[in-house]
């Protein structure tokens, strides 16, 4: 039996309640904080608050801690980077970290052509560079880009996320010329159609009544897709979603912008989801978990693509070094600890427990994931499928009562996705207490 979680004071504690009331103060309410927690210290896969609480995290700090908490590999090569300097600026000149840490990147990445990084400091930053590089490139001034889908809350960012009302409300005009197609989300088919049945209508429907109707395919630069919807509600495509859409980028000479800020760095059991699918794409925009805890985003393109003049795109601080070390230490750590077949064992374990659960429990409406990024779409029935919000709510906040940091993504779907040292034991004491509460639910 697990040793966590540790629960010595209901959550949230007198020492949380009082820093809340701090935060609330003087810190921006635009944030919407999940649940009060107020974290200490982390260590591994067990996160500790500032009433002592010891929680299983099963969250990753918002999918930025694959290889977990302060893992000594990272920390090491952070203070030994924090002796030498902390910045002079990529911009201006030459790093030795930068490079370091690009060409492992260059190694990871799906395709065998030569490739180039732009560093910047977030995954919004490194989608902006994406979009900017995609529209220098082609010179055409549109995007395709997919309901649900989460890209970003800068300008950019926000004109191609379609997830929430409450991200782009009153924000307008944004990014002129992004259209937005449905996406493959097959439990709940826009098109009201049922897979294999369909046919992939879903890609079909962007050639036929987007591409050959009102949207000049010879001004589109660039498809910028998710390869697995995060806060959308850890939406999978089918699988031969993205090899028909490639085609059709193909045909039309539309490039692939692949946007693995929460899916990449191991997440699904590859380097990046979009190997799931065989997939190449010509742009990919990294973040969240490359860094280990620490700001950094990477735009990786070819090298053929990336051929915009100097000054057009920059960033000051993009690339720092104490954050490039950090990156560096963490891909050497997921390939030496092998942490993609880690992902996928016990991703394979969870899914196995989650469909079982959801053939008992008529709230379960579907399980869907890839390795340790896995979505419980939570339902009121299963013939209505009519979202679950506050029973998918109840089960996040009485879960971590219990010592489990989980949270929801899309309307009434609670995701799964722990750090990538997850042990068999702290996924069975985490899932135990998920489990109960979904049944609890009902």
């Amino acid at each position: 039996m697990s040793e966590y979680p540790k629960i010595i004071v209901t959550p949230p504690g007198p020492k949380a309640r009082e820093l809340a009331g701090r935060d609330e103060r003087v810190i921006s309410q635009s944030f919407v904080r999940f649940y009060p927690l107020a974290i200490e210290s982390g260590k591994g896969c067990i996160i500790r608050d500032v009433d002592g609480n010891e929680y299983i995290d099963f969250n990753s700090g918002l999918v930025c801690l694959n290889v977990g908490h302060s893992h000594p590999e990272v920390i090491k090569g952070i203070k030994e980077q924090l002796e030498r300097f902390l910045h002079y600026s990529v911009t201006d000149f030459l790093y030795r970290e930068v490079v370091d840490v690009a060409e492992k990147l260059v190694e990871i990445t799906p395709g065998s052509w030569q490739k180039k990084v732009f560093f910047g400091n977030s995954g919004a930053e490194a989608v902006e560079a994406g979009a900017k590089l995609a529209r220098w490139h082609t010179r055409k001034p549109r995007y395709i880009a997919f309901i649900s889908a989460f890209h970003g809350r800068t300008f950019g960012g926000m004109s191609f996320t379609a997830s929430k009302p409450v991200q782009r409300r009153y924000f307008s005009p944004l990014v002129p010329g992004i259209v937005h197609a449905p996406y493959g989300y097959c439990y709940r088919c826009p098109f009201k159609l049922t897979y294999p049945d369909c046919h992939y209508w879903c890609v079909d429907f962007i050639d036929e009544y987007l591409l050959q109707k009102y949207v000049p395919p010879e001004e589109v630069a660039a498809f910028v897709f998710e390869p697995i919807q995060g806060e959308g509600g850890y939406v999978v495509p089918p699988p031969e979603y993205f090899q028909r859409l490639k085609k059709l980028a193909d045909k039309y000479g539309i490039l692939m912008m692949d946007d693995e800020v929460q899916a990449g760095m191991g997440r699904t059991g590859k380097w990046f989801a979009i190997q799931h699918w065989g997939v190449e794409p010509d742009i990919i925009c990294v973040a969240k978990s490359i860094a280990g805890g620490m700001p950094l985003g990477a735009m990786i393109a070819k090298a053929s693509i990336m051929d915009w003049e100097g000054g057009s795109h920059a960033s000051t601080f993009g690339g720092n070094p104490v954050s490039c070390v950090a990156a560096s230490r963490v891909i050497d750590v997921i390939k030496n600890e092998r942490l993609l077949e880690n992902a996928t064992k016990q991703g394979a374990y969870i899914m196995k427990r989650l469909r079982e659960l959801k053939e008992e429990c008529d709230i379960v409406g579907d399980v869907r994931g890839k390795g340790l990024m896995i979505g419980i779409e939570l339902v009121e029935d299963k013939t209505s499928k009519k979202p679950a919000v506050k029973k998918a709510t109840d089960v996040m906040m009485n879960s971590w009562k219990r010592g489990v940091a989980v949270i929801t993504c899309g309307k009434s779907t609670i995701r799964i996705a722990p750090p990538l040292i997850l042990t068999r034991e702290l996924a069975e004491a985490g899932l135990d207490i998920i489990v109960d509460e979904i049944k609890r639910a009902k």
